[in-house]
């Protein structure tokens, strides 16, 4: 079946069909992991790298804490244990013993373990020991780490039992100095998605019910996918003095008292894969925006005519070392030169599905006119962009532009698709459950498409709308950092609202 059927279909096995074709990950055999392979891992690596300088621009520094988190630490913050403790796996035993040939836990620790699931608890329990006076603050720290939540439903990169993420804590001395820095980083991970991902986001803060557990303000960034649903693509929380009130993080202040510091911490991880998949990926298969592509260029050499194989190889070669030396996005232009002994229609459509931004192929006819033939993979500008014919020193020269123009046509495409699908026009609850009682399809650009995505309206924040919500299969994906101020209709209750919210359906 065609991945365009499939789209059109049945949007999750599109979705896995995407993450098969383009060798991204697979399941693993431990129950609910997943293997993230060389082309996934390396678009993590991208976005990890890209992150990392932002997070280090704004005075951050990298450390590294335990996995393993004692029981203990996690009940001295009751709202936050509650949060997590049906995703926690704990560790009870040390050693495993043979009984009748067969091995068991043996060895009962004194206290069980926690399976990192998040790591402020233990992150506190350092800063405490750190933190003594006015002039230790403020603490700024990000670590890379792998976490642990015993997720029911996993899907690759979504939700899965072990995933890859950052995170960062830090720790103030006053209420507002740690809340403008939660509301930082939220805009650096805006930064990142939209500049390098080109996936726009909409950024506001969580509805009390759906906080980070422990938290006073949990800010976050909603991408639109495909498929009208939401994904939460990254979060930031404001901690206030919560978790330092349990783990007991005090310092003299400048006036010579005591008081508890003011804490913060945000993350984003490997979902954030699963979201370029949903925002980019086409019939074909993958899409990867050229900042994040292991490979931005890919050659592939027509080797069918032996007798000019060294000839054609010379000739790549020379082509490769020549795009490598040229810039884009301050960078070395990446290039792979494909020259495994595979048919290279099959390479071809390979990489196609992978999503390099631009393929190139070089045969004896391109030697002989000193030209090239290269494919990119998506259209710019409704131009022709199977067989793109170039000179050799002309498509060198400008390849920083031809990346550039793929990078902004990604996002400009994915900010139409959002804009052309945010409901303003929904006033009432009636109106509002027939709109969701539709099914979600595929996003096409056409403003009219059939669709069901995102509806801004009001809401009242009544408990009874919070379990209407549930029964419908709907959040509150964001109050928009931006109200109107204006009064109207809750579109879950009819009562009157103030507040301006963002309704979805989500992964």
């Amino acid at each position: 079946m065609a991945l365009k059927n499939i789209r059109e279909d049945s949007y999750p096995d599109w979705y896995q069909n995407v993450v098969a074709s383009a060798d991204m990950a697979e399941v693993s055999s431990s129950p609910g992991c997943m293997v993230i392979k060389p082309w996934g891992y390396g678009i993590w690596e991208r976005l990890q790298r890209l992150l990392d300088e932002k997070i280090k621009e704004t005075n951050h520094e990298n450390c590294y804490f335990p996995m393993f988190i004692p029981l203990s630490y996690f009940q001295k913050e009751a709202e936050h244990v509650e949060g997590f403790a049906k995703e926690m796996a704990v560790v009870t035993h040390s050693r495993l013993a043979s009984i009748d040939g067969k091995l068991v836990p043996a060895s009962p620790l004194d206290e069980p373990l926690i399976v990192r699931p998040t790591s402020e608890t233990i992150i506190a329990d350092s800063f405490s020991k750190w933190v003594h006076s006015y002039r230790d603050l403020p603490v700024m720290i990000n670590q890379w780490a792998n976490v642990v939540r015993w997720e029911m439903r996993p899907r690759l990169f979504l939700r899965t039992r072990e995933f890859l993420w950052q995170e960062g804590h830090t720790a103030h001395s006053t209420f507002d100095e740690a809340e403008k820095e939660a509301e930082t980083m939220l805009e650096v991970y805006k930064d990142l998605c939209e500049n390098d991902m080109a996936m726009p986001v909409l950024t506001g803060k969580k509805p009390e019910y759906d906080k980070f557990p422990g938290a006073v303000n949990t800010y976050c960034i909603e991408a639109m996918m495909q498929d009208g649903r939401s994904l939460q693509a990254g979060t930031s929380h404001f901690l206030g003095q919560n978790f330092a009130k349990s783990a007991n993080i005090k310092f003299v202040n400048q006036n010579n008292e005591q008081e508890f510091a003011y804490t913060t911490s945000w993350g984003v991880s490997t979902r954030l894969i699963g979201g370029l998949i949903m925002t980019h990926g086409d019939d074909e298969g993958m899409v990867v925006p050229p900042k994040l592509a292991p490979y931005q260029v890919v050659i592939i050499p027509l080797l069918k005519d032996k007798a000019r194989e060294n000839e054609i190889l010379s000739y790549a070669e020379k082509l490769r070392d020549e795009l490598k030396s040229k810039v884009f996005a301050s960078e070395k232009v990446r290039v792979k030169l494909d020259n495994r002994l595979k048919d290279s229609i099959d390479k071809m459509w390979e990489w196609t599905r992978k999503g390099a931004p631009i393929i190139i192929e070089v045969g004896p006819k391109d030697l002989d006119k000193n030209a090239l033939m290269f494919r990119n993979r998506i259209y710019i500008n409704d131009k022709e962009r199977w067989k793109n014919f170039e000179d050799f020193d002309s498509f060198v020269n400008s390849i920083s532009d031809k990346l550039k123009d793929i990078q902004d046509e990604m996002l400009k495409r994915a900010v139409e698709r959002m804009e052309n699908n945010i409901v303003t026009d929904i006033k009432t609850p009636e109106e509002f459950e027939v709109y969701f009682k539709n099914s979600n399809v595929f996003l096409e650009n056409s403003k009219n498409a059939p669709k069901v995505a995102f509806v801004k309206g009001k809401w009242s924040g009544d408990d009874d709308t919070i379990e209407k919500l549930k029964e419908m299969r709907i959040s509150i994906r964001a109050i928009p950092f931006e109200q109107s101020g204006t009064e109207g209709v809750c579109l879950v209750s009819g009562r009157k609202a103030t507040i301006d919210v963002i309704y979805a359906r989500s992964y």
